[in-house]
C-alpha cells in the first residue's frame, strides 16, 4: 500500500505546469525580431548552439522542484498483517438410535432426518472440536472430540436404529458418556447437544444425576425432543422380520428434557418435523458461536529519503553548471 502522510502539498504540484509555460513564452518574447542575410554568425557565437544548455539547466531545476514537493509530501509504503486466533467449542452430538426414530412422522424418518440435520450443523461450524455419542438401551462413543469433519461425518452416516434385543431408551447413561468425554476438555466452551424421542426407561443412572454431573464440569445441554404431537406411525417388527407402522401415542418426556437443559443453563427444544428440526439445530449454532480475535498490525516507511535526495543533487548540479561549464556568456 502506497500512500502520501501529507497529501496537501502535492497541490503545490500545480504550478509546475504554468512555470514551464511561463518559461516557454518568456522565451519566445525574446526572440530577435531584427533581419539578417544569414544567421550562422550568430549561431557561432552562442545563440542556437547554447540554447539546449539553457532548456536542460531549466528542466532539472523544475523537475528538482517536483521531486522536493513529493518528499515533503512523506511519501510512505505500508503492508497490513492480521492475526487471527480462534477460541473453540467443544461439542459432543448426543444421538438416540432407539426403535422409535424409525417412526415416520419425519421425512424419510425420524433417523434419517435427524442425522441430515446433525450433517448440516457440522458443516456449518469451523475450528470446532465434535464428537458423536449414539444411545438406545446402552450408549457407545460413535466418534471422539476431532476436527476432522469429513471423519465425523463418515461415521455419523453409519448409525444405524439399534437392533429390538438392544433396544430402550438410557439417557441418563448416554449423558454420563458424554460428560466423560469433555470433562478434561480445555476448550472455552463445552456443549452437549442431546435428541431423543422416548422417555428414560434403561440404565444405572437417571438423568437428573447425570445433568447434575455436566454442570459441575460447567457443560452446557441443549435437549431436543424429536417427534410430532398425539399419535406417530411408529414400526413394528415381527418373528418373520417383516415391519408394519402402527399408530401409536409420541411418548417424549419433555419434562426432564426441560431440567435437564435447566440444571447446565442450556434450553429444551420439541421438534414436530424436519423443519423444525433444522431451525432448532440453526439456532443452537447462532447461541454457541467461535469466538474469533483478529489483530491488524500495520507497518509504514518512510520513502520521502528517494525523492528528497535526487531533487537535492539536481538542484546542485544545475546550479553548477550554471555557474562554471554552461555560463552563459554577457
Amino acid at each position: 500500500m502506497f500512500y502520501f502522510a501529507d497529501w496537501y502539498f502535492l497541490f503545490l504540484l500545480i504550478a509546475i505546469p504554468a512555470i514551464i509555460w511561463w518559461h516557454l513564452r518568456k522565451g519566445h518574447q525574446k526572440e530577435a525580431t531584427f533581419r539578417f542575410p544569414s544567421i550562422q554568425p550568430i549561431r557561432e557565437i552562442s545563440g542556437d548552439k547554447q540554447k539546449w544548455k539553457i532548456q536542460t539547466l531549466f528542466m532539472m531545476k523544475v523537475t528538482a522542484v517536483a521531486l522536493l514537493i513529493l518528499a515533503f509530501a512523506r511519501p510512505q509504503s505500508g503492508s497490513n498483517t492480521r492475526e487471527f486466533s480462534t477460541e473453540g467449542i467443544d461439542i459432543i452430538l448426543v444421538l438416540d438410535i432407539s426403535g422409535s426414530m424409525g417412526a415416520i412422522d419425519f421425512k424419510p424418518n425420524r433417523m434419517e432426518a435427524a442425522k441430515s440435520v446433525a450433517m448440516n450443523f457440522i458443516e456449518g461450524r469451523k475450528d470446532d472440536r465434535i464428537g458423536l455419542v449414539v444411545f438406545a438401551a446402552e450408549s457407545f462413543l460413535q466418534c471422539p472430540l476431532t476436527i476432522d469433519y469429513d471423519v465425523l461425518k463418515g461415521l455419523l452416516k453409519q448409525v444405524t436404529i439399534v437392533e429390538q434385543k438392544y433396544d430402550g431408551t438410557a439417557i441418563g447413561m448416554a449423558i454420563a458418556n458424554a460428560v466423560n468425554r469433555l470433562r478434561d476438555s480445555q476448550a472455552k466452551s463445552h456443549v452437549m447437544i442431546l435428541l431423543s424421542d422416548g422417555r428414560n426407561n434403561a440404565g444405572e443412572l437417571d438423568p437428573s444425576t447425570a445433568a447434575n454431573m455436566a454442570k459441575a464440569f460447567d457443560i452446557k445441554i441443549y435437549t431436543i425432543g424429536a417427534g410430532k404431537r398425539g399419535q406417530a406411525p411408529y414400526p413394528v417388527q415381527f418373528p418373520d422380520g417383516h415391519i408394519e407402522y402402527r399408530m401409536m401415542n409420541v411418548e417424549i418426556d419433555e419434562g426432564i428434557l426441560n431440567v435437564i437443559a435447566e440444571t447446565t443453563g442450556g434450553k429444551y427444544f420439541r421438534a414436530t418435523d424436519g423443519k423444525s428440526l433444522s431451525t432448532i439445530y440453526n439456532e443452537i449454532s447462532k447461541m454457541e458461536k467461535t469466538e474469533v480475535k483478529v489483530k491488524e498490525f500495520t507497518n509504514y516507511n518512510d520513502l520521502y529519503i528517494w525523492f528528497l535526495l535526487p531533487g537535492v543533487l539536481l538542484l546542485f548540479i544545475s546550479a553548477g553548471l550554471g555557474q562554471t561549464l554552461w555560463r552563459k556568456m554577457p
